[in-house]
């Protein structure tokens, strides 16, 4: 065996890198999972970001006979602590009532499940918001998840806890899920690369097969976003969508050339202003397109102008959403949520949903699919790809998107510049990518590149375009293991 790596140098190694190392002899399963436990317990305290601690089985799993031999084997991996369940594992969807239950999960969800035959080892669960449900990861339960970049300033949500351990170097690429943008606008903030698959891609199953989140990962690599999917993207039966499979496997798009494509951007928004430094990094990633041969112009579909119908439908559909979390909290609890187990933002919205009929929400989904139609034509009618800002604003500081119980709203509502060119695309179920191409006094802020619906390929392949060009992997938080 030649000489193990020093802990620095694991710390800038990708997913796909340490996979390679441990498969070389370069470094054993179990001396990664401990190196990354050293690298969390360095960091963690300041940031925040890993809630649940697993690494006795972590450790145990590293060193058994049984440890799968996928393509990521010995390669530690964290799971946000809100859908993606894991039997006998802590499972508190950020809820101050299931921590002081002390709850755990029954079972592997599919995409667990996926992470453990892909020889991943979970070393932990990471901090998000409680029911995932605003821009920012400021639980009360678990209080907040810090920026590595400056840790005055906050993740993002609701994968922001992620956001913080893949950022400062504790893991390569963790768990993360978006159902209006929630790996998407972490990853802006935290400088990373975060792929919303399209809807179907891959499995939300066993549970939460209702809402309108997908799940994967944040990481710092095209390679590790693309490769990951290939290990996890692989249907369950009875899987209620199954997306369409294009350019498999996703990893061989990562330096292929795509040819000249036909790219839009969308640069302003009807709802909110736009911040300089978001529309010049956009106006930034154009440039470059543009000087890889491909043809860049002002266009986008019409129906992004006219979003306030199909506001109001996703926020009807989001506010059902809630009181289906709440549902479940009840289930697992064993009775009913009442308001002192719930945070005003919650309660509130989950009140707000209760108070639409059966006919007004089949009308918000008929809405959303008249939506989706109207924008999936701009993509019939020859274009390939969007760009727009990730986020509309730059990352905000600690305690400016929190409720409070004179105000339960306001983190909904100053959540919305964060989400509003992200959620648009949980309801068309499209793909879309957020890339770390740019910054705001010395914090990331990133674009967003959106394709037809299935056509993950193309993202990958010009995603890996923009990191030749920009080589944003290079630049790491100021909070580094």
């Amino acid at each position: 065996m030649t000489e193990t790596p020093a802990p620095d140098e694991l710390a800038h190694l990708d997913a796909v890198g340490l996979a390679q190392r441990i498969a070389q002899g370069d470094l054993s399963p179990v001396e990664c999972i401990q190196a990354t436990i050293d690298r969390i317990e360095v960091n963690n305290e300041t940031l925040n970001a890993v809630i649940h601690k697993q690494y006795e089985q972590a450790l145990e799993l590293a060193a058994s006979p049984e440890l799968p031999d996928g393509p990521f084997r010995g390669v530690p991996m964290l799971i946000k602590d809100l859908w993606a369940e894991e039997a006998g594992q802590p499972h508190h969807f950020g809820a101050q009532a299931l921590k002081d239950a002390n709850f755990t999960g029954t079972t592997d969800a599919n995409m667990v499940q996926r992470y453990k035959e892909a020889g991943f080892i979970n070393v932990g669960r990471t901090n998000t918001p409680e029911l995932g449900t605003v821009a920012t990861t400021e639980p009360l339960a678990y209080g907040p998840t810090r920026n590595p970049w400056n840790p005055e300033y906050g993740t993002g949500g609701s994968s922001g806890g992620a956001a913080a351990a893949v950022a400062s170097g504790m893991v390569p690429a963790a768990n993360a899920s978006d159902g209006g943008g929630s790996i998407r606008i972490p990853a802006a903030m935290c400088g990373l690369v975060g792929l919303k698959p399209s809807r179907g891609r891959i499995s939300m199953g066993p549970r939460e097969e209702w809402g309108l989140g997908v799940q994967h990962v944040v990481s710092h690599t095209m390679r590790d976003t693309a490769a990951i999917m290939d290990a996890t993207a692989i249907p369950f039966l009875g899987d209620g969508v199954v997306a369409p499979d294009f350019g498999r496997p996703y990893a061989g798009q990562v330096g292929s050339n795509p040819g000249p494509l036909r790219i839009g951007i969308w640069n302003e928004h009807s709802m909110t202003a736009v911040h300089p430094d978001c529309a010049a990094a956009t106006m930034q990633a154009a440039q470059l397109l543009e000087s890889m041969g491909h043809q860049v112009s002002e266009s986008h579909p019409q129906a992004l102008d006219e979003m306030h119908a199909m506001a109001e439908a996703f926020n009807a559909t989001w506010a059902v959403g809630s009181v289906m979390g709440l549902e479940y909290l009840s289930e697992q609890l064993g009775r009913p949520i009442t308001q002192d187990d719930i945070e005003p933002t919650n309660w509130g919205l989950s009140s707000q949903g209760k108070s639409i009929s059966a006919i007004d929400y089949a009308k918000a989904q008929a809405a959303m699919g008249a939506f989706r139609r109207s924008v999936l034509t701009w993509w019939e009618d020859g274009f390939d790809l969007l760009l727009t800002p990730t986020t509309a604003v730059p990352p905000p500081k600690i305690g400016e998107l929190t409720a409070s119980e004179d105000d339960p709203v306001r983190a909904s509502r100053r959540s919305l510049p964060y989400a509003v060119f992200t959620s648009p695309f949980n309801t068309t179920g499209q793909p879309a990518i957020s890339l770390p191409t740019g910054q705001s006094d010395g914090l990331p802020v990133g674009v967003q590149i959106v394709g037809a619906y299935g056509r993950e390929d193309l993202l990958i392949a010009v995603g890996a375009q923009l990191e030749e060009a920009v080589n944003w992997s290079a630049r790491r938080a100021a909070i580094h293991a």
